[in-house]
């Protein structure tokens, strides 16, 4: 049987430009997370007031998200994500700009819709090249995300230590960003498949079949987004490391769900995917309780690198059983990743309004529950995920 690599050379370049876009995505919001906490002290910002302006984020990309709904079918997934990634280009570094915490609420809401749309678009581009490559490869895409993740935060943490502000750490990553996303639209980004009419709204709820699947996701994607945002704050207040220092944990978080990642679909077929689900969940929750309970640098670095080995290919699996359970892949696909996306917004604001009531240890806890509850529920939820 000829491969699709053979046979299939516009699909090669379809999958290589979405990898990039994906690489490009995850280093800008690496980049971001590490400045988060150089934010948060030069506005003077207390853990609540950062969870509101985190808020804002997550608010511009649940606006934003429908337009991505819209926009895609009209325009075709791969020039709709071309878009997006410039938008996103655009939109990083404002925040480094806000002089007081309107301005930054004011930023953070465009960077967030511009983050949600790409989202949206890049990862339906991404269903649409994994349904015509009738293979799984959705972590290869996911391991490029983490990879940009781990690159970005790496960036961030060396102009950091090299005296550049905070402007520069996020304006010098966004160059790259700019001519990833660049040639990504040079070499391909069009259109795979035939085009979808477009849908009265852009946001579709889960039904019942695919229900229990998108919560899972949100819960995971939950716990990311929280770590890509408190991670490094963690490190700066509760344990008073200098803001270079800081980054190491994210970049740990980083490094290992992206090394888990591009070893995602063997093992899927090595260990079944309900397996990969149930124990990547208490792997996770392994890693928060050695982070919260042991409060040293060296805990905090192998706890968030636990976490990434437990959530790396959880998110993936699920979005595979998802397109199981529709009748057709893409639209299964996209209902877990908009839960998921949402829980991924929700989860920093989240953890910041429970700092400001609980201290920021004891938020922390709340991710640690929703990682026992993927654990417990997510095996049986994969295994039973319908076949097409």
């Amino acid at each position: 049987m000829t491969s699709p690599a053979i046979s299939h050379n516009p699909l090669i370049n379809e999958r290589i430009a979405t990898i990039g876009v994906f690489l490009a995505n995850g280093f800008g919001i690496g980049a971001w997370a590490v400045e988060v906490p150089r934010i948060k002290e030069s506005l003077s910002l207390s853990d609540a007031s950062l969870g509101i302006a985190l808020f804002c984020f997550a608010l511009g990309a649940i606006v934003a998200m429908p337009l991505a709904g819209q926009l895609a079918p009209r325009v075709g997934s791969g020039r709709a994500t071309a878009l997006f990634g410039a938008a996103f280009a655009i939109g990083l570094p404002l925040p480094a700009l806000a002089p007081g915490m309107l301005t930054l609420c004011v930023a953070l809401f465009a960077l967030g819709a511009s983050n949600g749309v790409l989202d949206v678009s890049m990862n339906g581009h991404a269903s649409a090249i994994e349904t015509q490559w009738r293979a799984p490869i959705m972590s290869s895409f996911h391991a490029a995300w983490s990879t940009g993740g781990l690159l970005g935060a790496a960036t961030g943490a060396m102009l950091q230590k090299n005296g550049v502000g905070v402007f520069g750490g996020l304006l010098v990553p966004d160059l790259l960003i700019a001519t990833l996303i660049a040639l990504a639209a040079l070499l391909a980004l069009r259109d795979i498949g035939p085009r979808a009419p477009a849908a009265s709204s852009g946001f579709v709820w889960p039904d019942s079949a695919v229900m229990k699947l998108a919560m899972l996701a949100f819960l995971c994607m939950l716990v990311e987004g929280a770590v890509a945002d408190w991670s490094a704050v963690y490190l700066r207040s509760t344990l008073n490391q200098e803001a270079s220092v800081a980054a190491i944990g994210y970049s740990a978080f980083a490094l290992s769900m992206a090394a888990c990642r591009v070893a995602g679909d063997a093992s899927v077929r090595r260990f079944g995917s309900s397996r990969v689900v149930a124990l990547g969940g208490l792997i996770a929750l392994a890693g928060l309780a050695l982070v919260l309970s042991l409060p040293a640098v060296w805990s905090a670095c192998v706890g968030f690198a636990m976490v990434g080995v437990g959530l790396a290919n959880i998110v993936p699996v699920i979005f595979s059983a998802a397109g199981r359970s529709t009748a057709t892949p893409a639209v299964g696909v996209s209902m877990a990743a908009t839960a998921g996306y949402a829980g991924f917004l929700v989860g920093p604001p989240l953890i910041g309004f429970g700092a400001g009531l609980l201290g920021l240890r004891s938020a922390l806890w709340l991710l640690a529950m929703a990682t026992l509850i993927v654990s417990l529920l997510g095996g049986n939820a994969v295994r039973n995920a319908r076949l097409a």
